[in-house]
């Protein structure tokens, strides 16, 4: 819905112009929300005035209401209190922060756009019903359990259609974006944005000395564990079943898979495993190297497959590189409004307005 009433916005601020829209639809979806935390205090006793607008104890207890009742019906307050606090106290700053960015963007917007509110709000009513069938019953029995009417609901989307409407015309979207500095930020960027890890998968036979069974006491175990390894990569060389032999002779914990290891990057490989990963690189699917003597491992391995790592090039991912830009940029113009916007609430009595609104929510719960 969010997207819907970001695109209704930037058509309805723009109705009489010439001009088309600022903002595309993918732009409008990665627009950030207001801050929710770290706002100064309002003012006001249980009802809260913060500007010209007012935080009533209901707007803050209604979207959490169904999440408290549960703890608030097993009838230990202080407990409640514990747990309800922290939780009022979030929706209270996004409460704050939701009024004043409201109040500011009513002011900018001047006295001409109520009736174009009032269709954009007609619009996502209906949208909002048909989202239920066109079954207007479902449609309110939502609302009910969202805690609200469709006086609230209609309220709402006036409030946010205006707010969102109004952070969208501060965002920058004019400045072109330069080849240097889509270079510079794919350099910064291409191995943690751009680089696909390189990926292995092999089977395994790994004849371990100290783990031989029926082992010649008078003969040294290395000796028997290395003639063992070459005696079953000559079987292998004849056509005999790798995974079958794997099950009969490795001492691997995948043995019992036939020696088959899941698909892994080859530098998370720790020794003695890491020189599996060095002779994969000159191996194709399928082949079989081995024994590899390694820290008292002997091991046969078959390629199942390998990937080396690899980096997007610029080309490829120009636009991706110019859209993060452009994100960017719409992030700190945002913070700095954001930052405009938490200096103008008041800081007086919050404290006892989320001690009323938790101890009207338990109030409530245990009616």
């Amino acid at each position: 819905m969010k997207n819907a009433i970001f695109l209704i916005l930037a058509v309805l601020l723009l109705a009489g112009c010439e001009e088309k829209p600022k903002f595309t639809a993918e732009e409008l979806a990665k627009m950030p929300l207001a801050r929710r935390d770290g706002l100064p205090e309002p003012s006001g006793g249980f009802a809260l005035a913060v500007g010209d607008q007012t935080v009533t104890a209901d707007e803050v207890i209604g979207p959490v209401f169904e999440q408290l009742a549960k703890v608030a019906q097993q009838g230990d307050y202080q407990r409640y209190k514990q747990l309800a606090g922290p939780v009022i106290e979030q929706q209270l700053a996004a409460r704050i922060a939701d009024a004043v960015l409201y109040s500011r963007a009513k002011k900018d917007a001047g006295e001409n756009i109520d009736d174009e509110l009032d269709r954009a709000t007609n619009g996502e009513v209906r949208r909002f019903v048909m989202n239920f069938g066109a079954d207007y019953a479902k449609a309110e029995q939502a609302l009910k359990q969202m805690g609200m009417d469709w006086g609230k609901f209609e309220q709402y989307q006036r409030r946010m259609i205006l707010s969102q409407s109004y952070v969208a015309q501060q965002l920058p979207k004019d400045q072109p974006v330069t080849y240097s500095e889509m270079m510079a930020v794919y350099n910064d960027t291409k191995d943690k944005s751009y680089t696909t890890p390189a990926a292995l998968q092999f089977r395994l036979i790994d004849i371990e000395p100290a783990k031989l069974r029926d082992a010649d006491p008078n003969i040294p175990r290395e000796r028997q564990a290395r003639e063992l390894a070459e005696k079953l990569a000559g079987l292998i060389k004849q056509g005999e079943d790798f995974e079958k032999l794997a099950k009969d002779f490795s001492h691997d914990h995948m043995a019992q898979a036939g020696g088959l290891w899941r698909k892994l990057d080859p530098e998370s490989l720790a020794a003695p495993y890491d020189v599996l990963a060095k002779q994969a690189q000159s191996m194709k699917p399928g082949e079989v190297a081995g024994p590899i003597e390694a820290e008292g491992h002997f091991f046969i391995m078959q390629l199942v497959e390998y990937k080396p790592k690899s980096v997007e090039p610029f080309e490829k991912v120009q636009n991706q590189v110019k859209a993060s830009i452009t994100v960017g940029r719409m992030r700190q113009a945002f913070a700095k409004l954001d930052a405009e916007l938490s200096q103008q609430a008041s800081a007086t009595d919050r404290a006892r307005f989320v001690d009323f609104c938790v101890r009207q929510s338990y109030a409530m719960a245990n009616k």
